[in-house]
């Protein structure tokens, strides 16, 4: 596994860290999480989303369903990526951003991992 890139972004307070990797193994995803978890302790939430192979994954981690884990899927399938993950782990800042918001915060904090 190897860190490609990460980017934080800020949205009412809240902040995002995205984090995009390359997986070697299936097992790396696993890893991945264990690791960030324990950097992140106090993180309200860590959502991710992987394709290895023809396997694939995604977790909104307590978030509103589809709020999270599919904008980070959508983002593997639209720009054909394979044997990647992207996590993006959430601060909340205070403010409730609602659904909307909510997805284009998690879409624009996996688009930014993608991009430096």
């Amino acid at each position: 596994m190897n860190l490609i890139n990460s980017a934080t972004i800020e949205v009412k307070k809240s902040k995002f860290i995205s984090y995009y990797y390359h997986l070697d193994d299936i097992s790396d995803v696993k890893k991945i999480l264990e690791n960030l978890r324990k950097e992140h302790k106090k993180a309200r939430h860590i959502v991710h989303a992987y394709k290895y192979g023809n396997t694939a994954g995604k977790s909104d981690d307590k978030e509103p369903s589809g709020t999270a884990g599919l904008p980070l899927y959508n983002i593997l399938e639209k720009n054909n990526l394979n044997n990647v993950m992207i996590v993006v782990v959430r601060y909340f800042g205070g403010i409730k951003l609602g659904a909307g918001p909510l997805t284009r915060a998690y879409n624009n904090a996996g688009v930014s991992a993608l991009k430096k």
